[in-house]
């Protein structure tokens, strides 16, 4: 098997991202005949993924991500998702994940965030939930939304 260019290609981390949510809320992200690619590429809602370190960082960001945030997948990859809260909402997003690391998901969530360029926004209908294997395992968090708005 071939290794995927980027992780936008990637049909394990595809799986882990849309399994762990279906698995968790009992929704599809995405329908049977969509993959990686349209995930990345088509998808008309943001999708963002980090990893479990004390300081997680992102490893999928969807170009709906990148056009609402600013960054490039370059820029998103690896970068803290903390950044993507201003200091004064992180202890807010902070409680969320632990919400989140608790209750497996947490569904119709909304906060502000912020972009490279500094613009502040409002996100809605947010889903953020653990990124979890169909082994169990742990991986990190993913987050969805649909709703935007500037502050």
């Amino acid at each position: 098997m071939t290794r995927p260019e980027t992780k936008a290609d990637d049909e394990e981390l595809f799986e882990l991202i849309t399994g762990s949510f279906k698995r968790l809320t009992g929704k599809p992200l995405a329908g049977a005949a969509q993959g990686p690619r349209w995930l990345y590429r088509d998808a008309p809602y943001v999708v963002l993924a980090h990893e479990r370190s004390p300081d997680p960082c992102f490893i999928y960001a969807n170009r709906a991500a990148q056009a609402c945030f600013g960054y490039s997948w370059d820029e998103f990859i690896g970068m803290p998702s903390r950044l993507s809260a201003e200091a004064p909402e992180r202890a807010e997003r902070q409680r969320l994940l632990d919400a989140v690391a608790r209750d497996g998901f947490i569904a119709d969530y909304k906060g502000v965030r912020i972009s490279k360029s500094g613009r502040r926004f409002w996100i809605g209908k947010a889903t953020v939930w653990q990124l979890i294997d169909g082994e169990g395992r742990l991986h990190g968090q993913a987050a969805t939304f649909s709703e935007r708005k500037d502050v």
